[in-house]
């Protein structure tokens, strides 16, 4: 059986650090990192609650290797990454459901 997965971004609200991530459940993940499940964590750490961008996959294997990916560019990549799907930096978060 193959497992879906996704990566995600996440930034505060003045936008001034980015957190990549790769999760097999988006919606249980972001609950997790707004809720703090984590004390020490880098996005507890940095208030990171704002989804700015995920993708898709029908595998983790793939979510992971783009994750990788994303995670090698240069912050001006990353934001032109971001743009393309959300230009004004919403909070995607009401784009995910819990199944």
């Amino acid at each position: 059986m193959t497992r879906g997965g996704s990566v995600y971004i996440l930034t505060n609200k003045n936008h001034t650090v980015l957190y990549i991530g790769v999760t097999s459940n988006l919606f249980n993940r972001i609950s997790e990192h707004r809720s703090g499940v984590y004390n020490t964590s880098f996005t507890k750490r940095y208030n990171l609650e704002l989804l700015i961008y995920f993708e898709n996959f029908s595998s983790i294997e793939e979510a992971i290797n783009r994750e990788k990916e994303i995670k090698k560019w240069s912050r001006k990549k990353k934001e032109k990454l971001i743009n393309r799907k959300n230009p004004l930096w919403n909070d995607l978060s009401c784009d995910i459901s819990e199944y």
